[in-house]
């Protein structure tokens, strides 16, 4: 394991993705409803104006995968898609353990969006290294992972 690179704020997590997935013809996002999902569409909108086809599916369900299109208000959920991709994105909400997805589960998962794919590219974007702290690492094979802290002020004036 080797950091490639460091940065700050959201611009380098966004910067980082898009060097990634640079090769990548279709991506699916896996990730929880409402807390992954709005990174999944900030992170499609990099890729906006590209030729990649993006899809989200909601915990491991994944005959209910949704397109993520290009619209005049961001990149948003279309319509039941399929989920089958070169490039598997795994987002760290689905690691917290309140949610209850297991390793497994997820490499079941991988398993199934890989079906057909020549390149296939497993890329993790988590926040405070919550793949290594819940030992996701020593059981998904990872290409990449696009760790993230966040610090948070919140100030009175």
């Amino acid at each position: 394991m080797k950091v490639l690179n460091s940065s700050k704020g959201i611009g380098g997590q966004l910067t980082g993705f898009r060097q990634l997935v640079g090769e990548s013809k279709k991506i699916t996002f896996i990730g929880s409803p409402g807390f992954c999902s709005p990174f999944a569409e900030l992170m499609a909108y990099v890729l906006r104006g590209t030729e990649v086809k993006m899809a989200f599916v909601s915990n491991l369900d994944f005959d209910s995968a949704k397109s993520i299109v290009s619209t005049s208000d961001g990149m948003q959920f279309g319509e039941i898609t399929d989920a089958h991709a070169d490039t598997v994105i795994i987002l760290g909400g689905l690691a917290m353990p309140k949610i209850g997805i297991d390793p497994k589960g997820m490499n079941e998962m991988i398993e199934r969006v890989f079906e057909g794919a020549g390149r296939k590219l497993i890329i993790g974007v988590c926040f405070q290294s919550i793949f290594k702290e819940q030992k996701w690492t020593e059981q998904i094979d990872f290409d990449y992972i696009v760790d993230s802290d966040l610090s948070v002020d919140v100030i009175e004036m």
